[in-house]
């Protein structure tokens, strides 16, 4: 195993570009996840192109060794560089970033639907929500939080590649493509909305729940689009729960059935 010593390396500062810039991740393809549990989480649902370790890693966690793509041995000072948060794990890969699109959704499946959520950690917890109880895809419009940096992929825990995540840039023209294939998209929203205990959980023909932003919620053109709109019953202690909290109920009330 090849062993970099230098902080300079080219294959670490593509990596480092690979964490710090969503452009360069869409323009090359691929993403940089860390995480001695994660890195072979991933490797079940995006193809690891390069893995970099440092020696203690590899002495702790040896079937690292069996992963697939080139390795690379790194110094801690090298590790130190690549990695997001202050303590790490030692191990570092560069995996390709699975595509899927909206034609790929079909009726009779469930779906979640996140317009501008731009907290890593609530796109990551949601993605774990969704991979838990048993939803088909996920469905990102223009502002949200990038699924593959690192702080959404620590959130996701592999979810991210286990989900199938769509790109669909506005929202109202992606609702509208989910309801000609007869699914229901039911909007989180105050204004005119259902209880949650009003809305059945299945739909022959399909459901997706669709959550807005942590500070605006959802535009007034996409609950429009919608077919109808839901609320979380609470109390009046607080305003409001975060899209964290609000969707993973959201995605337990709707959850695959045989759960």
């Amino acid at each position: 195993m090849e062993k970099i010593t230098s902080r300079e390396n080219a294959k670490i500062k593509y990596a480092c570009r690979l964490a710090s810039s969503g452009a360069f991740r869409r323009s090359e393809g691929k993403f940089l996840a860390e995480g001695r549990k994660l890195c072979p989480e991933l490797c079940r649902g995006a193809a690891l192109e390069t893995l970099f370790c440092t020696e203690a890693a590899l002495e702790k966690c040896p079937e690292l060794a069996g992963l697939p793509g080139e390795h690379y041995r790194v110094e801690d000072h090298v590790a130190d560089k690549l990695a997001d948060v202050g303590t790490h794990q030692g191990v570092f890969g560069i995996f390709r970033t699975p595509v899927h699109t909206l034609d790929e959704a079909k009726t009779g499946g469930r779906y979640l639907a996140l317009e501008r959520v731009q907290d890593p950690g609530n796109v990551g917890t949601l993605l774990r929500s969704a991979a838990a109880f048993g939803f088909d895809g996920v469905l990102l419009s223009d502002g949200c939080a990038s699924v593959f940096a690192p702080k959404t992929l620590r959130a996701s825990m592999g979810a991210a590649v286990r989900v199938p995540v769509m790109e669909v840039g506005a929202m109202p023209a992606a609702i509208a493509a989910l309801r000609a294939k007869n699914i229901t998209c039911l909007a989180a929203a105050l204004y005119q909305s259902q209880p949650l205990s009003a809305a059945r959980p299945g739909y022959p023909g399909g459901v997706c729940v669709v959550i807005g932003s942590e500070g605006q919620g959802l535009t007034e053109e996409t609950i429009a689009a919608c077919s109808g709109t839901v609320r979380i019953p609470m109390t009046d202690r607080v305003e409001s729960l975060n899209a964290g909290i609000a969707g993973s109920i959201l995605l337990w009330h709707f959850r695959e059935e045989s759960l």
